[in-house]
């Protein structure tokens, strides 16, 4: 994710391969290791702060599927602060031990800190986020672990 121009650019690449191989009758769908949903991201406001010169202010809410887990991730040099709308999320940053937020709950995350478990606990039931982003103006709010 990244602000630019004003706009949240969000990218979301899904896609499954299928081939047959001789151990597999023509014409039958191998089997395929599903991946957990992933989380999506609505912005609703981005702001640059008036008293602090080169900073912007975003918020936006997370949405978490049911079962829904996001990559292990960092968010760069933003101060980030989450609050749980509605359902569970079960969060750990860094070496700290797993957290388990419910709704009203909410939590911090320190600039640079590395956000190795962000999973909605329910395998029915939805779980959403609002999250607020103090971050450089232009940076990325999320780079997922494995990308630059």
């Amino acid at each position: 994710m990244r602000i630019a121009g004003g706009f949240l650019v969000v990218a979301v690449l899904a896609g499954v391969t299928a081939c047959s191989g001789p151990d597999q009758p023509a014409g039958s769908t191998p089997p395929v290791a599903s991946q957990p949903p992933a989380e999506t991201l609505t912005p609703l406001l981005e702001q640059a702060l008036p008293n602090a010169q080169g900073k912007t202010f975003t918020s936006a809410v997370v949405d978490f599927p049911p079962g829904a887990r996001a990559q292990p991730h960092r968010h760069g040099e933003a101060f980030v602060y989450a609050y749980v709308l509605e359902g569970t999320v079960r969060s750990r940053l860094d070496d700290e031990p797993v957290s388990t937020y419910r709704q009203g709950e909410n939590w911090v995350e320190q600039p640079g800190a590395h956000h190795v478990l962000t999973e909605n606990t329910s395998p029915t039931d939805r779980a959403r986020l609002l999250v607020v982003f103090v971050s450089n103006t232009g940076d990325e709010l999320k780079v997922d672990d494995g990308h630059p």
